[in-house]
């Protein structure tokens, strides 16, 4: 019997990661038990948890403990195993366990349950990390497939401190101008920073400034550099990895970053060179030619290559969220270029406008799969329809260049040549707080994009404005939150009662598969955009927005780590997704067939799933849903 425990456990997850002895004293300490169809093996009314229960056979459904409202929240599978949160918190399981067949389980003591979780370091990280530990091992297997196809040292995951070879040449900030540029010159730097008397660095002066701030307007060169460097340094440390530093140079259009110890004097510098060197299809490469780009078909050339890039960084072992955020700064820099080259083509004076991001790009969400969410706000003025209708051919010059570049037009409208979509302060804020004080849910389901709101070229302080208006607006308005709240529900997890997914019908748009996006996506999205509005915090990405809340104390940690971490596992099912399809030649979706996942990614998308729904269980709860 126990040979035929052990080679069971060595197929599953946390088991294939122990040592033999662990393994063997686990198996020894193990008891098989049968149960009928329908039989409950625990509940809350059984008291504090006593047994882990591994499936080895069946299936075993958790049903609320709701009495006749009952509801099946999961089914779980061989393999997985149960209730460990209930163990480790020395409490009763909340939910009920029945057999959705029949069904045998390896149960273990509570006691050596506790002995082993001492003796086993990968079953202790299980235990205490269940997503992030099964999504370690996922992303191992992601980063080896990736591996296949490119060569990878992790240059990513360098720290700045091993391609920053040379201390940055410094200066005093009343230094003339004409001595700094000489001391570039013997150096042979491409930046100066000028530092006051306790070594703090004040500012940066690089190549690139020279033409608009010292040879176009014909600057005095013995002015103190310090008058022209850019102030409100974007800094990093040493220790800090070389993707953040590609993130930032892609976000901020900057080519140096200053490095700073513990006591925030300078003590190194990257530039863009430096990421160069390192790098096969180049973030800082893509973000320059991004830059330089005069014409729409260069910069739909190069939003062609992001694949690539997102193939390299997945082989380095790049985080889901740096590089969801790393895709969001690049599709910043291409809109932003294409704005700038549809003014020059229409050379026509417009009023002084902000371009608007909605939705996962408002988010810093964006995948590979990116419609256009948009808008315009302007200053108000006595006439807001005669700057709307300047603004008009532009915004739709714009959305249409957009379109020739990869992102696609909005099939519901929301983009700025919409007039709905390109108004003045005050209209924006008439238009919200419509939606906030009188919506109805149909207005609702169609406006929850728009309080993912930032800016992405233009004025910023009207953009602060108006967020700072809808913030006070929500936290202080329960109906509306609590109509947000409802509409929250209609996207529910995907979580079979009879098989692990429910797939849409072979009569569907796209049979046979689940759609990551609504299905799970959504649910996170919705949940924690409705708490932050609930409790006025200015983030707006999904991830930021639960730890914000955790840190504020309304949600717990540990279950704001789980989220995250189930979120972005769906996320990265969405890259790898649109990667296979933009291979094969196929439009690239969100709709996903699970029978092309290994055993371990079904797994964890289960688990991801059932995440959601606990969430969404939080947010009903909350709200009295």
């Amino acid at each position: 019997m126990n040979q035929a425990i052990l080679d069971f456990l060595r197929q599953h997850a946390p088991f294939n990661q122990m040592e033999s002895d662990h393994l063997n004293y686990l198996a020894a300490e193990l008891v098989p038990h049968d149960y009928a169809q329908n039989r409950q093996l625990t509940g809350p009314e059984a008291g504090v948890a006593q047994q882990l229960f591994i499936i080895w056979q069946g299936e075993i459904r958790g049903l609320s403990a709701d009495g006749e409202r009952a509801e099946q929240l999961w089914e779980l599978s061989p393999g997985e195993l149960f209730p460990i949160g209930a163990l480790l918190a020395g409490r009763p399981v909340r939910v009920r366990y029945l057999a959705s067949q029949p069904s045998r389980c390896l149960q273990l003591p509570r006691e050596a349950f506790e002995t082993l979780r001492h003796l086993s370091a990968p079953f202790e990280d299980f235990c205490t990390r269940r997503m992030a530990s099964l999504l370690d091992q996922t992303l191992q297997t992601i980063q080896q497939q990736s591996a296949h196809r490119i060569t990878s040292d992790n240059r990513f995951n360098l720290k700045l401190s091993q391609i920053s070879q040379r201390q940055p040449l410094t200066v005093a900030p009343d230094t003339p101008i004409q001595s700094a540029l000489e001391l570039m010159e013997q150096q042979h730097s491409s930046s100066v920073v000028t530092v006051n008397r306790e070594g703090i660095a004040t500012g940066l002066l690089s190549l690139h400034d020279l033409i608009t701030r010292i040879i176009l307007p014909k600057t005095d060169l013995q002015r103190p550099v310090g008058e022209i460097v850019t102030h409100g340094l974007i800094t990093l440390t040493p220790d800090s990895r070389l993707y953040e530093a590609a993130l930032l140079m892609a976000r901020h259009a900057i080519s140096h970053i200053p490095l700073l110890d513990s006591q925030q004097r300078l003590c190194g510098m990257v530039s863009e060179r430096d990421l160069f060197t390192l790098q096969q299809v180049g973030i800082v490469h893509l973000s320059e030619a991004i830059t330089r780009a005069t014409t729409m078909a260069e910069l739909s050339h190069i939003r062609a290559k992001m694949a690539l890039l997102v193939e390299q960084m997945l082989a380095e072992g790049v985080a889901v969220e740096q590089l969801t955020s790393l895709i969001s700064a690049l599709n910043d820099r291409i809109t932003h270029q294409l704005i700038e080259l549809v003014q020059r083509d229409m050379n026509t004076d417009l009023p002084p406008f902000s371009w608007l991001s909605f939705g996962s790009e408002g988010r810093s969400e964006q995948t590979l799969v990116s419609d256009q969410d948009n808008g315009i706000l302007f200053a108000d003025s006595a006439n807001n329809d005669a700057h709307r209708q300047r603004l008009l051919p532009f915004a739709k010059a714009v959305n249409q260049a957009l379109d020739q570049c990869g992102f696609p037009l909005c099939k519901g409208n929301i983009m700025a040549s919409n007039p709905d979509c390109c108004l003045s302060l005050g209209e924006w804020q008439q238009r919200f707080s419509r939606w906030i004080d009188q919506g109805t849910p149909q207005h609702l389901l169609q406006a929850t994009i728009f309080f993912d709101m930032r800016r992405l070229y233009g004025e910023a302080e009207p953009v602060a404005q108006l967020r700072q208006f809808l913030l006070q607006k929500t936290a202080n308005n329960s109906r509306f939150r609590q109509q947000m709240a409802a509409l929250a529900m209609s996207h529910r997890p995907p979580l079979g009662v009879i098989r692990d997914f429910v797939l849409s019908g072979q009569r569907d748009a796209h049979p046979h598969t689940l759609d990551l996006k609504t299905q799970g996506v959504t649910p996170f999205v919705d949940c924690a955009r409705i708490y932050t509005l609930a409790h006025a915090l200015d983030e707006t990405g999904t991830a930021t927005r639960l730890r914000a809340l955790a840190q504020a104390g309304q949600l717990r940690e540990s279950d704001v780590n789980a989220w995250c971490d189930s979120y972005h596992f769906i996320q990265l099912l969405r890259l790898q997704l649109n990667q296979r399809q933009l291979e094969q030649g196929e439009e690239a979706s969100n709709y996903l067939n699970p029978d092309h996942l290994n055993e371990l990614e079904r797994r964890i998308l289960k688990e991801a799933f059932r995440q959601a729904r606990k969430l969404q269980s939080k947010l009903a709860l909350d709200y009295q849903l």
